[in-house]
């Protein structure tokens, strides 16, 4: 054998591992982020603090508030309006025009924006649970008979068919009453009712209050270990659990004939904890809509502190991960509750607003 044979043939044997590597990554995900983690380089993370609020886009703010402090009990703390080129910039429209209010329910926070101008496109009228815009907030409720009884008084849109009982199947689940409904605009909520063996103390405390605050903000991901790249690897946020749910009242409750998910809880130190849906099957549901806009009525924003947003945005990019602002912009006041932010998309589309205080 040659010597340049031999050459070939060495490199050839080395080079086969990281091809080999490079294959299996490509069969789950080939997005950003899974380079950088597999390579074993030193990434950088944002430092995530706290999921200070969950927000997305109304389209009428005065019949949102009637609707969240009427029917769910959310108390109303601020309700401002905003306009100038920070806030144009920090959300990436041109012209805006925002009245943003903040709810209060228990110790968490939900964040109403209505795009004065300019206005954006409605929530798709065929939106699924299985679609990757899917994301909703799970109100804890004491009482699900009662809740229910309340939402149907209220005429609430359905989105499950009925209040359900997870099985002893399902161990991580077993016992939790769950059921998925609208607000006015389309958007998908859920309450939730833990049994005794499960969720945070808080939610088991005595009181009188039927409606008690915010657990989580579920969203529909694609691939988790992508999902996992960002959130837990860029982010910093710390898994918390994880299930796999299938039967015939989890198909009742996405309303999703076959519903088979993996669901991964993570949290950060403090506020809701965000959870991954990912749908094992059916495999069908659509991709976030490439041209969305945080005007648009399918926007979501998950907003989390961090201690520098310059460093929180080096670290995404760093990830190779999307940021929707052009850079971490610094507002002119603390109405929005931080003082520096910037937007960014995380594998499939779902906003991150990381913020400094």
């Amino acid at each position: 054998m040659s010597l340049g044979m031999t050459v070939v043939i060495t490199l050839l044997a080395a080079l086969l591992p990281v091809w080999s590597l490079a294959a299996q990554g490509a069969t789950a995900w080939n997005g950003p982020g899974i380079a950088a983690h597999r390579s074993g380089e030193a990434a950088a993370t944002a430092g995530v603090q706290a999921v200070a609020t969950v927000g997305f886009t109304v389209s009428d703010m005065d019949r949102s508030i009637e609707f969240y402090t009427r029917v769910l009990d959310f108390e109303k703390v601020s309700d401002d309006e905003v306009l100038g080129p920070a806030y144009e910039e920090l959300n990436g429209v041109f012209g805006a025009r925002l009245r943003v209010v903040r709810l209060r329910l228990g110790d968490e926070y939900l964040q109403l924006t209505e795009y004065l101008t300019p206005r954006g496109r409605p929530v798709p009228l065929d939106s699924r649970s299985n679609d990757r815009w899917f994301q909703h907030v799970a109100i804890i409720v004491c009482d699900m008979d009662r809740a229910y009884s309340r939402l149907r008084r209220f005429k609430v849109q359905h989105a499950s068919t009925a209040p359900q009982l997870l099985p002893a199947t399902i161990p991580q689940a077993a016992g939790i009453r769950a059921f998925y409904f609208k607000d006015p605009d389309g958007h998908p909520l859920e309450v939730l009712q833990f049994p005794r063996d499960k969720g945070d103390s808080k939610w088991h405390q005595p009181g009188d209050r039927l409606f008690l605050g915010i657990d989580h903000t579920a969203i529909v991901v694609r691939s988790t270990r992508a999902s996992l790249a960002f959130y837990r690897d860029v982010l910093g946020f710390r898994v918390a659990g994880e299930s796999t749910n299938h039967g015939t009242e989890q198909e009742h409750l996405n309303n999703v004939q076959g519903a088979r998910l993996h669901i991964t809880g993570l949290r950060a130190s403090r506020g809701p904890g965000i959870e991954f849906l990912e749908y094992l099957a059916p495999t069908d549901g659509r991709a976030y809509p490439p041209d969305a806009r945080p005007n648009d009525l399918v926007h979501w924003q998950t907003t989390v502190l961090v201690p520098d947003a310059e460093a929180a945005a080096a670290a995404v990019r760093q990830g190779r991960f999307r940021l929707l602002s052009p850079r971490p912009v610094e507002l002119p006041d603390t109405t929005l509750g931080f003082m520096e932010g910037v937007l960014v998309r995380d594998p499939d589309g779902h906003v991150v607003q990381l913020a400094k205080p």
